[in-house]
C-alpha cells in the first residue's frame, strides 16, 4: 500500500479525510448554515484520476452516479453499493453536462458533436438539438429539466476553443440559453445577452431560473429570471456577484438555497452555499476546484461534487430540490 500511495501524483495526496468531527473543511459563514450541516458527517472522496470531472447526475433507481471526464472523452460511473468506479461510456463525444428528463432518461451535452442527446431505455441515442436557425450549436455545456418536461441548456463556446475538451471551431451563434419544448421538441433561444452562459438551476417551485455568466467582467455573476406561465424567462437581474470567485455549476436544495461549484485558488476551491436572498451561508472547502454538483442518495441528502480530478461526497441536513 505504501508503494502505491507513493506513486500517486501530488494532487491525489493533498486530500485526507477529517480525522474527527466536525469536519473543518465545512465552514459556516452565517449561523443559518448550521441548520444544513451535520456535525458527524465529513467530506469523502469517492473517485479520483480524472482530467476534468463535470456534469454529475444521480440515478436513484440504480443507486449509481454518472459524471463526465471531458478530456478523457468518457462518462464515468460510481456504484453506491460497492463503491466500484468504471467507465459507463467511451467515447462520450467529450460529454459535459448531464441530467435526467422526467421519464428518467439520461440527457447529455456533447462538445465534439455540438449537440444535446437523450439515451433511450434500450441504450440508443436520440439527438434532441444540434443546430439553431441553420447554424451548428457552439458546445452545449450544462443542462437541466423543468417540471413541465422542457429541457434547458447553456451553449457557450468553451468546448470549441481548442482540441482538449472537443475540437477547435469557430462559433457561429451567440452565447445562449436554449429551451427544448417537451411537447414539440422544438428548440428556442431564451437568453442571449450574457457572456459565457454556464451553470443552470431552477428554484424548487420551478418559478425561477438561475444562470451563471461565466465571462462577465470584472466578476462572474449569477443572474435570476422569473418564469411566467408561458415558460419564458423575464425580469432578469443580478442575483450574486462572485467578487473574485469562479462559479460553474449549481443546484438548489428544497429550501431554495443555491449550492454552487466554486474556485479558484486556495481557500476558494469547493462549494459555496447561497441563501435565496443572495447571502453566503457556508463553504465546503476542497483541494480542487468544484465544477459541478448534484444531490443524490436514497433521500437526496447526499451532495456529490465533481471537482477537477476527483469526485467528493458529503451528507447534508437538507434534501436537493426534486429533479436537481
Amino acid at each position: 500500500m505504501a508503494a502505491a500511495a507513493a506513486a500517486l501524483p501530488g494532487w491525489a495526496l493533498a486530500w485526507q479525510p477529517a480525522a474527527a468531527y466536525p469536519d473543518p473543511a465545512i465552514e459556516t459563514l452565517d449561523p443559518a448554515f448550521d441548520a444544513y450541516r451535520l456535525f458527524n458527517a465529513g467530506v469523502e472522496r469517492i473517485a479520483t484520476g480524472m482530467r476534468w470531472a463535470e456534469g454529475p447526475v444521480w440515478f436513484g433507481d440504480g443507486r449509481f452516479l454518472l459524471w463526465s471526464d471531458i478530456p478523457n472523452n468518457r462518462i464515468m460511473k460510481w456504484e453506491e453499493e460497492t463503491g466500484a468506479v468504471s467507465e459507463f461510456r467511451k467515447p462520450s463525444n467529450y460529454a459535459n453536462g448531464n441530467t435526467r428528463d422526467r421519464q428518467g432518461r439520461l440527457v447529455t451535452c456533447e462538445h465534439l458533436t455540438r449537440r444535446v442527446t437523450r439515451t433511450e431505455y434500450d441504450g440508443s441515442i436520440t439527438v434532441l438539438m444540434d443546430s439553431y436557425e441553420g447554424k451548428p450549436l457552439n458546445s452545449p455545456n450544462d443542462v437541466i429539466c423543468h417540471a413541465d418536461g422542457s429541457i434547458w441548456f447553456s451553449d457557450p463556446p468553451f468546448g470549441i476553443g481548442g482540441n482538449y475538451e472537443g475540437r477547435k471551431a469557430v462559433a457561429e451563434l451567440p452565447h445562449t440559453v436554449y429551451r427544448i419544448d417537451a411537447a414539440t421538441g422544438r428548440g428556442e433561444a431564451m437568453i442571449t445577452g450574457l457572456k459565457g452562459t454556464n451553470g443552470l438551476c431552477f428554484s424548487p417551485d420551478g418559478k425561477l431560473l438561475y444562470v451563471v455568466e461565466g465571462r462577465a467582467t470584472p466578476n462572474r455573476l449569477i443572474h435570476v429570471y422569473d418564469l411566467g406561465g408561458d415558460g419564458r424567462p423575464a425580469n432578469g437581474r443580478v442575483f450574486l456577484d462572485a467578487q473574485g470567485g469562479t462559479i460553474d455549476g449549481m443546484r438548489c436544495d428544497a429550501d431554495g438555497n443555491l449550492w454552487c461549484g466554486w474556485g479558484m485558488g486556495e481557500g476558494k476551491d469547493g462549494v459555496r452555499v447561497i441563501s435565496p436572498g443572495g447571502k453566503p451561508l457556508g463553504h465546503i472547502h476542497l483541494p480542487e476546484r468544484c465544477a459541478n454538483l448534484c444531490f443524490g442518495g436514497a433521500s437526496r441528502n447526499r451532495l456529490f461534487m465533481a471537482s477537477s480530478h476527483s469526485v467528493y461526497a458529503l451528507y447534508v441536513n437538507v434534501q436537493g430540490a426534486p429533479g436537481g
